[in-house]
């Protein structure tokens, strides 16, 4: 249920793991939030190449191959390389990746159906059904919710948990015909004296960016009914204190800016009932500090799909999609939303395992590795 990242991804895994599967998605087409844009980490490139995706999307966007820090002033404190020549993070559009996704999945044969509300959920002793508020049904062995951050799968197999917000309003923009300057493949972030500001710059020019504003959730109409001027107006007496590219980069913004909430799902939320299960934002979304949600989502993908394909039944293969996967991405939630409230963040990518261990990164690139059996863990 979903035909977004989360859930495209998952099709084009499980279909490589040689399960049937059907992609349904409430949106009448394939892009819902194609304003936004996103960042695509090594984990989530790696995660690509394990569903043998990499190359739909690999046209897509623009490399980034290093970060800089400016504080206030406007003066560096650092800059890192990001990713590495095989992985390298990717800056694209999200209706874009949906697209490419959903191009790939029906490429495969697999079936998506558009316009799809889910309704309800039936489950029997052979099987789950779907009902949708058409009237039409659809029956699988499992009903995978990534449906989003307001999922109805979740609401249905785990009533009573509604997103939180996590304490910043997030704005995202692009100007076209701006004079600020930065070394190519380059993310710029600032830590500006009111908000938090990034911003890279596409081949052509044109200005990625988003602000992090601490302060009271935006209530439905002031996100349904705000425009691009006033949203604008609001932000630029904030950057404006300070000597940095920020406030210039959105005033040269047009039309194309958007504000939402920073939302979370609480940590400990129940992922499974029965033959339902969570993933993607669905199951854990996190504040967008961190930049990680499509990622995550697409790490999901395949180790869900490799669960599936390598536990000897569907109930071993969740328990063990679930053991691999919470950890993390329950780490995520917390460091993303500590950085939203500006409270102090839990160090490093991730619990830490025993001394002489394998890191959490060689842990991750061997689960997502397709040829590695995850049953195996020493191999």
């Amino acid at each position: 249920m979903g035909g977004g990242i989360a859930g495209a991804g998952a099709a084009l895994a499980l279909h490589r793991a040689g399960l049937d599967v059907a992609v349904f998605e409430a949106h009448p087409d394939s892009a819902e939030d194609a304003g936004a844009f996103l960042t695509l980490a090594s984990n989530g490139m790696r995660a690509l190449a394990g569903m043998d995706a990499s190359a739909a999307v690999g046209a897509l966007g623009f490399a980034l191959t290093s970060m800089r820090v400016l504080d206030d002033t406007g003066a560096e404190l650092a800059h890192t390389p990001l990713g590495g020549p095989e992985f390298a993070y990717r800056c694209l559009r999200r209706g874009d990746l949906n697209r490419a996704l959903q191009g790939e999945a029906a490429r495969r044969g697999i079936p998506i159906r558009h316009g799809a509300r889910l309704e309800g959920i039936e489950e029997g002793p052979r099987g789950v059904t779907a009902h949708f508020t058409d009237g039409t049904t659809a029956t699988g062995d499992l009903l995978v919710g990534a449906d989003g951050l307001n999922s109805t799968v979740r609401r249905l197999i785990s009533p009573g948990v509604p997103p939180r917000y996590a304490g910043q309003r997030v704005f995202y923009g692009y100007a076209r015909e701006v004079a600020v300057s930065a070394p190519p493949g380059t993310v710029t972030m600032v830590r500006g004296s009111a908000a938090a500001f990034g911003y890279a710059l596409s081949p052509e020019g044109e200005a990625y960016w988003f602000a992090r504003v601490a302060g009271p959730a935006l209530d439905a109409a002031d996100l349904a009914g705000g425009t691009p001027a006033g949203r604008r107006a609001s932000l630029l007496p904030l950057l404006s204190k300070d000597a940095t590219p920020a406030a210039e980069v959105v005033a040269a913004t047009g039309d194309d800016l958007l504000v939402t909430n920073a939302t979370e799902i609480p940590t400990a939320t129940p992922w499974r009932s029965g033959r339902g299960l969570l993933v993607g934002d669905a199951a854990h979304a996190a504040s967008p500090a961190t930049g990680q949600g499509a990622s995550m989502a697409l790490e999901d993908a395949v180790v869900l799909a490799k669960s599936l394909r390598d536990a000897p039944d569907t109930a071993t293969a969740l328990d063990l999609y679930e053991a691999l996967r919470r950890p993390r991405v329950e780490h995520n939630i917390t460091v993303s939303g500590a950085l939203s409230r500006g409270t102090r963040t839990p160090s490093g990518p991730g619990p830490r395992g025993a001394a002489g261990a394998p890191s959490p990164e060689d842990v991750l690139a061997r689960q997502l590795r397709w040829d590695t059996d995850l049953l195996r863990p020493e191999a």
